[in-house]
């Protein structure tokens, strides 16, 4: 074994966080302990600093080559377990990405610090009682002269002895001295002590749901007699409670000595209920991760985790990365949901690495969800995944019914009949009559209403009436969106802001004009239709804030909103039973991009947002709008067919091939000259098939290049091409390959121009 022969230098290879592939090697001097365990901390020299890097095992020196001392072990024990760092491998094979970059997002960033490696806890002095008075003569006799000194006793005792100063000075309503004087005659001590910041801490969890029905429990028995690394797809419609079944196979498996488990729920939105569900059944065992907690309240659940004190880590995408022993089971939830890919390196998909951490840890994995992704479906057709249904609604609820609105018609219609030279109706196209009157009749009933609008802002673009001239982004290639408050022009990739103009900058007219509607105008109209309606919106906009996805879903939950507005994040995983009625103000916002998942995403969207009716005793219905009553997510989610869309859309993935019948890798070349970006990415796709032809390599198509949809972004231009072959250990190697050694960014033009070029295996989109 390397490094066990005293005359032989004590090597490790040191993963860290820079954009290399590739390990470092590090000798470690004789005051340090050896070995070092893999998954360590270690504090080294790179370059002319320190950096926190990760142990990957004993290492081996190369011949004539002077290498650097560590200069610390940073942890008594190893910060990620074994299987953290196979799955850190594994996304660093697959992906096409540095280690070290990916082991980084592995870790909360306090962790990281070179000055502090060992961040500090957070404290609070407390009060705590250390001469016990169990009869109330002894009480009586002690406090005979001090009867504020009583209250805070009698106040300790009912919170077991122990509580924060300053919190316990309110409830007793008495001055810093009465402590002070209680610490003096040794009846309690005061201490600052470590506590956890929890930010979910005074959330309280829901009722435990009801008994499972007979195909839950049919689902629960199937999961828990799988064997260690067995992949489920739980298809449950709508309101069918996958949650009951994840709760049930989650108790199931902690009732075994030392095991945890991993959840994962697609969006921060959602984290807030999910959370209260999971703790309604399992108290403080659960810990939250996700990227919205702030580094010392992340640091603080990650450390509870690590150290065994809770069992069930829930959260968005980095909870995948939880350092828990034992895990049992791995449950993803929405599994189709897109934002479990990393848009950034490493630019892994949380699904898959899911499944390669269970089966490192020998857990059971559950993929739910009511619309499956068509990858996981096509899993459980080869055998890959066992496919169980969750065929009805949870306690005989039933699937609304959806009425179509072609849009169209109801425009033709209220243009027919309108006066001449009567004042413009602002509603005209926005919200039909069927669906005002659906609105109404809830708020006569004082029952609720979601309206979904896949689109931010006001407007979706200005556009001047008499030259077409639209307000454009100077740093993307994407038109401005009119926002009204604040009233500016933003563009959603780069948010740059512009005034919003009086004339056209082209041709000098005042002939502005609003086009395309937005989540704030269709507040605007539905306001002034019910002035009565207590609305909120749910979008980017109004969610900045820390707490303000929980904010607004907490008044939903407690009748104090009437109508619901937003985006697609009302979409997943609400449970109102007093949502009776959802109206998809636009069905079409997705259909026309050119990206091959647009109708799957389509159909996805609104059959989620469909399955938020209903789903309480008094029943619900939906109200879809549309352009395009033809098109095939639409057609199939009004009649909530996932199987009628699946097997529609799997014949168009056939020919030409796409996902998941071929693997992808979407190539792109960016850079901030636009020419040299081109010829970069045309020398790079020529490279690749050069390669291809040079090795005789078969069963590989390269399809491009081309300007990327959005051809330029912060002021990078982009141009892509896509690897495409059903070989998928073919394809990675090939976007290692391509990663590591293309001739892009290398000579002196590129650098200038910062040339660069990535690798984006499994793309959720192609924009």
């Amino acid at each position: 074994m390397p490094g066990t022969d005293s005359d032989t230098p004590r090597c490790i290879e040191v993963a860290l966080a820079v954009p290399l592939f590739r390990t470092f090697t590090y000798t470690v001097p004789a005051g340090i302990a050896w070995p070092v365990a893999v998954g360590s901390r270690v504090l080294v020299p790179f370059r002319n600093r320190a950096e926190i890097g990760i142990c990957l095992g004993p290492g081996t020196a190369p011949e004539g080559v002077r290498l650097k001392p560590i200069v610390s072990v940073v942890d008594s024990e190893p910060s990620l377990p074994g299987p953290l760092i196979d799955t850190a491998q594994w996304i660093a094979d697959w992906y096409a990405a540095p280690i070290g970059l990916t082991l980084r997002g592995m870790l909360p960033t306090l962790l990281l610090q070179t000055k502090t490696p060992t961040p500090r806890a957070k404290t609070q002095r407390v009060v705590r009682v250390v001469q016990e008075l169990p009869s109330l003569l002894q009480r009586e006799q002690t406090f005979a002269r001090a009867r504020q000194q009583r209250v805070v006793y009698d106040l300790l005792e009912a919170q077991g002895g122990v509580a924060p100063v300053d919190a316990l000075l309110v409830q007793a309503n008495c001055t810093a001295g009465v402590i002070v004087a209680m610490v003096k005659r040794g009846i309690v001590e005061v201490k600052q002590e470590v506590v956890e910041r929890d930010p979910f801490a005074n959330r309280a969890g829901v009722a435990p749901p009801p008994e499972p029905s007979a195909s839950q429990r049919a689902a629960i028995a199937a999961i828990l007699a799988g064997d260690p690394g067995q992949v489920f797809l739980l298809h449950g419609i709508t309101g069918s409670g996958k949650t009951l079944v994840y709760i049930e196979v989650l108790r199931a498996v902690l009732q075994q000595p030392g095991r945890t488990a991993i959840v994962l729920v697609p969006e921060i939105a959602l984290t807030s209920q999910t959370v209260d569900r999971f703790r309604g059944a399992f108290g403080d065992s659960v810990a939250v991760l996700h990227s919205a907690l702030s580094d010392g309240e992340r640091l603080d659940a990650w450390q509870s985790l690590r150290r065994g004190e809770r069992r069930i880590a829930v959260g968005a995408r980095s909870a995948l990365f939880a350092p828990l022993e034992r895990v049992g089971v791995v449950i993803v939830d929405e599994e189709h949901e897109g934002s479990y890919k990393q848009a950034e390196t490493p630019r892994y998909h949380a699904r898959e690495a899911a499944i390669v951490r269970a089966r490192a840890e020998g857990a059971l994995v559950v993929l739910g969800s009511a619309t499956p992704s068509l990858e996981s479906w096509e899993r459980a057709n080869r055998g890959q995944a066992t496919r169980l249904t969750l065929p009805d609604r949870a306690g005989g609820a039933s699937l609304p019914p959806v009425q179509l609105v072609d849009m169209r018609a109801v425009t033709k219609i209220e243009r027919a009949g309108r006066a001449p030279h009567a004042p413009y109706d602002p509603m005209l196209g926005v919200l039909s009559p069927a669906l005002l009157k659906a609105i109404e009749s809830r708020m006569v009933r004082g029952e609720q209403t979601l309206l979904l609008l896949n689109r931010r802002g006001y407007a979706a673009y200005l556009q001047c009436h008499a030259c077409g001239d639209v307000q454009v982004c100077p740093h993307c290639s994407i038109s401005l969106t009119y926002h009204r408050v604040p009233e500016a022009l933003i563009c959603h990739y780069c948010q740059y802001q512009a005034v919003v103009p009086t004339h056209c900058a082209h041709c000098g007219t005042e002939s502005i004009r609003r086009r395309g509607m937005g989540t704030q105008q269709v507040e605007r109209l539905v306001a002034e239709r019910f002035p009565e309606a207590r609305i909120a919106r749910m979008d980017v906009d109004t969610t900045s804030g820390k707490w303000a996805h929980t904010q607004i879903l907490d008044r939903v939950g407690r009748g104090e909103v009437d109508i619901l507005l937003g985006t697609q994040m009302i979409a997943k995983g609400l449970d109102f039973p007093n949502v009776t009625l959802v109206g998809v103000v636009d069905a079409d916002t997705g259909l026309n991009l050119p990206d091959f998942r647009a109708s799957e995403r389509t159909f996805q969207l609104l059959s989620q947002v469909a399955g938020r009716a209903g789903r309480g005793p008094k029943g619900g219905e939906v109200i879809v709008q549309t352009r395009m009553p033809d098109a095939h997510a639409v057609r199939h989610a009004l009649t909530h067919d996932y199987l009628g869309f699946v097997q529609e859309e799997l014949e168009a993935r056939q020919v030409p091939a796409y996902p998941p019948f071929v693997g992808i890798a979407n190539v792109v070349v960016s850079g901030t000259h636009q020419h040299l970006v081109a010829e970069a990415a045309i020398a790079a796709a020529v490279w690749v098939r050069a390669l291809l032809e040079r090795h005789a390599i078969a069963g590989v198509s390269i399809v491009g290049p081309a300007p990327c949809p959005i051809d330029r972004i912060k002021d990078r231009w982009r141009w892509h091409f896509l690897v495409k072959t059903a070989q998928p250990r073919l394809l990675t190697r090939l976007a290692r390959y391509v990663a590591e050694r293309a001739p892009v960014g290398t000579d002196a033009a590129h650098r200038t121009a910062d040339v660069r070029l990535v690798v984006d295996r499994d793309p959720v989109s192609l924009l």
